[in-house]
């Protein structure tokens, strides 16, 4: 798994007590950077090759699928509509103290004529691994600013399929397997299939690279599509969902309140403790097969 993990050597304290290697999820900076040609072309003595660029954000992250995270992250926070606004994604080389390449620098290039489409703001500084940014100043900003909204997809999913999604993520789940430390999303289809599973210290950052993988992809809107995610239903995990036009978001533990406003006034249909052969649904129902309506 490369610089995912990393064997440490620790002390099992009650019960068989003794030393032992233990494997440890790997985390690390990534910075963002973003590039854009200026309108009236490269200033004098600039690298027409690498325009200068602006730093996005740093979050703290699982190395591997830097790209997926990086476009992910981009198209949730809705500074570019989709995977066509990017010319170049590249690692740039930095280095850590040893003077060996870290791969923690990611630099993208927008598309010629391609602007983000709002202005780099407070929220977009620096993220943690345990909580993202959180969301936009209000929930009505927020919907307003929706590309695509969950409210117009009738799709709808067998509870047991989501059920079974769930359970082919978890055995997906390397790193978790290995440390028991990270978090997973995936993106399932309305025919049941598993498309993709991303793992990473944050659940907002696994949730950026599953949305990073559909945009590459040329996916979004992720219209017919359920969202899976390995946490609580937060308002950034929400957000992220109703941004790509998901209409089904499920998580194996608990919403926030500000998570179900989000999903109900969005026409996000969200489900929380996915688990066994149950779901506790905070929104739009009808969209789940087992569901009664009413709510």
């Amino acid at each position: 798994m490369g610089r995912m993990t990393q064997r440490l050597k620790v002390q099992r304290i009650g019960g068989r007590t003794g030393t032992r290697l233990e494997s440890v999820a790997v985390e690390e900076p990534l910075e963002i950077r973003v590039a854009a040609l200026p309108a009236r072309g490269i200033p004098a003595g600039s690298n027409p090759l690498r325009p200068p660029s602006t730093t996005v954000t740093t979050t703290m992250r699982l190395p591997g699928d830097d790209f997926d995270l990086t476009l992910g992250h981009l198209v949730a926070e809705g500074l570019i509509g989709d995977g066509d606004d990017i010319a170049t994604m590249m690692h740039c080389t930095d280095t850590g103290p040893d003077g060996s390449p870290t791969f923690n620098v990611v630099e993208v290039t927008l598309a010629a004529g391609v602007s983000l489409r709002r202005p780099i703001t407070q929220r977009t500084e620096v993220a943690t691994s345990a909580c993202g940014v959180c969301g936009s100043t209000s929930v009505d900003d927020l919907l307003a600013a929706l590309p695509h909204s969950p409210s117009t997809d009738d799709t709808r999913f067998d509870l047991d399929a989501i059920h079974a999604g769930m359970a082919a993520m978890r055995l997906r789940q390397k790193v978790f397997e290995a440390t028991g430390g990270v978090h997973a999303a995936a993106l399932l289809d309305a025919q049941g299939e598993l498309l993709v599973v991303r793992e990473d210290i944050g659940r907002h950052n696994a949730v950026d690279k599953v949305l990073g993988w559909a945009a590459r992809e040329g996916r979004l809107p992720l219209r017919g599509h359920a969202l899976l995610v390995s946490s609580r239903a937060g308002f950034e995990i929400a957000q992220k969902a109703a941004v790509a036009g998901v209409p089904v978001l499920a998580c194996v533990s608990a919403a926030t309140s500000l998570a179900v406003e989000v999903a109900d006034r969005s026409g996000l249909t969200l489900l929380g403790f996915v688990r066994g052969d149950r779901a506790t649904a905070y929104s739009h129902p009808a969209r789940i097969s087992e569901a009664e309506p009413g709510l």
